[in-house]
């Protein structure tokens, strides 16, 4: 599993962000190639409404600890089950 640290900017106005005001997401995706990854956190971000996307960060989870954490963290366990999580950022 990845994650990524990445912000984009909105078509328009979602959850208290304003149209082209850049968000900061947190994604989580569970594939095993970090190039894929990469674009599926950029289209998953994008079918969401938002443009422009930059990856800041990114991490690889090894096995053992991606087992570890499901049992704490949600949007790990929904990656898990789902492929992909995304965490949207309120900075305001």
């Amino acid at each position: 599993m990845y994650i990524f640290s990445l912000t984009a900017k909105t078509k328009t106005d979602i959850d208290g962000f304003s149209a082209g005001q850049e968000a900061p997401f947190i994604v989580y995706i569970d594939f095993k190639d970090l190039i894929g990854a990469e674009q599926l956190a950029r289209l998953f971000v994008m079918k969401e409404g938002f443009y422009d996307v930059i990856i800041e960060k990114r991490k690889q989870l090894p096995e053992g600890k991606v087992m570890q954490l499901k049992r704490k963290d949600p949007q790990i366990k929904e990656a898990l089950k789902t492929g992909y999580a995304i965490q949207l950022f309120d900075e305001h």
